[in-house]
């Protein structure tokens, strides 16, 4: 079902931060988008000009025609500029108790400058109390606990972890104010932390990248995605928004990102829609390919201990893959999809089977990446239809062959993992491949522009997944490594999902 979600903001005449941020971001990500107008900001990319706020009155005669109305599935509050608008939306809050809230506390500007008083800071400390998700910048945190910005990562997580336990939200913590090429942030609750790594875009066209990330967290949200994979999509999403804004050419200062970069960048003419993303995904593919594990598994100098940690993890991986392999044949609407899907579900458990009997020996626990991506799939699987669950299965099926076709070239009868190099230069795995890829591309034939930004969405993450996935295979602890005798590993092959 499209989730309905509300903005309760302030307005940007240019369309690129506030509501209109808000309103093209629900769209972009699938939502039903509605807003209620909490002040008329005149405003640019170079900054504020005045702000106008109607009436308290006014602003509960919006919130109560929208609530008495229409079911509510997730509601954004943003800019609310003073205690009575603060006060009153809490009030409205506690009588509606929408299914999820995320709160933006606008509070502190660009320049450094506090947008509210004393009084209504304080406001907006007791709002927290009535949200699920808090999403501040460093120096609106530091505004909400009452301190010093931070200036290390420590220290903001110190910070978001004191408001969780105060308010008893959750709260996103937003590494962009911090040094560094990384840009981290995380998902903070009183008892845990979630952090989801990011790379620092050098671009100036950030406008609304806040308003954007908290209304795309309530969007994800009301589908049914926990806030960890919601973080991961959101994120990953702003970041190409952020890439593609300056093609707008929008405002001579601080420019908007690009909500609909994902509806824009459609394959065209002959080209199919995983061969597009297969192209889009060339960086995270030279990683994989220049990852430790991988090379060291292609030339053999790989240790036996860590392609086993690795087989562990990829049988507990196999088993709930074959879950949702059988929800992709039940979505499916033609036999032949049925059939493909049905029956990788079965090869999947089969080797999860195999590898526990031969290789791996007693059940592992997950590890981070194996519990990451297990739950990008879980969160799809759940929220998403046929077409978005396709596009997140497929990069096990290709990544896989394309490696098996590239490593095999180093194969020779010494080679300690021979089994495994052969499995996936196999012709008939590369011929199921080619069919998972036609089924996606039958799939994103029939979406919607919407439905197949979702696809795409979905497709980049796994993509990234099975990445951290290698990368989660380093090298062994020191008090466990041990020389390997020449040519001791038999190893038993790793992922086998159809036809092979």
């Amino acid at each position: 079902m499209t989730p309905r979600v509300l903005s309760v903001a302030g307005t940007d005449p240019t369309g690129g931060a506030g509501i209109q941020a808000d309103l093209k971001t629900i769209g972009a990500l699938g939502g039903y988008a509605m807003a209620v107008v909490t002040a008329l900001v005149a405003q640019n990319t170079r900054g504020v000009r005045s702000v106008h706020v109607p009436p308290v009155s006014f602003l509960t005669e919006q919130l109560e025609a929208v609530s008495d109305d229409v079911e509510i599935d997730a509601v954004k509050l943003g800019m609310l500029h003073s205690t009575p608008l603060i006060d009153a939306v809490a009030t409205w809050l506690d009588r509606v108790r929408p299914p999820v809230v995320v709160l933006d506390p606008v509070m502190v500007a660009t320049s450094g400058d506090r947008l509210l008083d004393e009084e209504a800071e304080a406001a907006i400390r007791r709002l927290c109390h009535h949200v699920d998700l808090v999403t501040p910048n460093l120096p609106e945190l530091a505004v909400l606990t009452e301190r010093a910005p931070a200036t290390t990562w420590d220290d903001a997580v110190g910070q978001a972890t004191d408001l969780a336990t105060a308010s008893g939200a959750t709260v996103l913590l937003k590494g962009g104010h911090l040094a560094g090429a990384a840009c981290d942030d995380a998902i903070v609750t009183a008892d845990a932390i979630h952090s989801v790594p990011g790379r620092r875009v050098r671009s100036t066209s950030t406008h609304g990248t806040g308003c954007t990330l908290s209304s795309a967290m309530a969007t994800l949200a009301a589908s049914g995605t926990p806030w960890p994979e919601a973080l991961h999509r959101a994120k990953a999403w702003l970041t190409e928004a952020i890439d593609h804004g300056a093609a707008l050419r929008v405002g001579q200062g601080n420019g908007p990102v690009d909500h609909f970069h994902a509806l824009r960048a459609q394959p065209s003419g002959t080209t199919g829609w995983s061969t597009w993303m297969w192209e889009e995904s060339a960086d995270v593919r030279a990683r994989v390919e220049a990852c430790d594990f991988v090379r060291r598994l292609g030339d053999g100098s790989l240790e036996p201990e860590r392609f086993a940690r690795y087989l562990a993890q990829d049988a507990l991986y196999l088993g709930e893959y074959a879950r949702w392999l059988v929800r992709a044949g039940s979505l499916a609407t033609g036999a032949d999809e049925r059939l493909f899907w049905t029956r990788a579900a079965a090869s999947a458990l089969s080797e999860e089977e195999r590898l526990h009997r031969h290789w791996v020996g007693e059940p592992a626990e997950p590890g981070p990446a194996t519990r990451a991506y297990l739950d990008h799939l879980r969160a799809t699987a759940h929220g998403g239809g046929h077409g978005e669950l396709v596009a997140a299965l497929l990069p096990c099926y290709w990544l896989y062959a394309d490696l098996g076709a590239r490593l095999v070239l180093g194969d020779h009868p010494a080679h300690p993992y021979t089994q495994w190099l052969r499995l996936y230069a196999d012709p008939t795995f590369a011929a199921a491949a080619r069919t998972a890829r036609d089924l996606v591309d039958r799939a994103a034939d029939a979406a919607t522009p919407a439905e197949r930004a979702r696809m795409r969405s979905a497709f980049a993450r796994s993509m990234v997944c099975e990445l951290a996935f290698f990368e989660a295979a380093g090298p062994p602890p020191l008090s466990d490594a041990r020389p390997a005798a020449a040519g001791s590993s038999s190893a038993s092959p790793g992922r086998r999902v159809a036809g092979r």
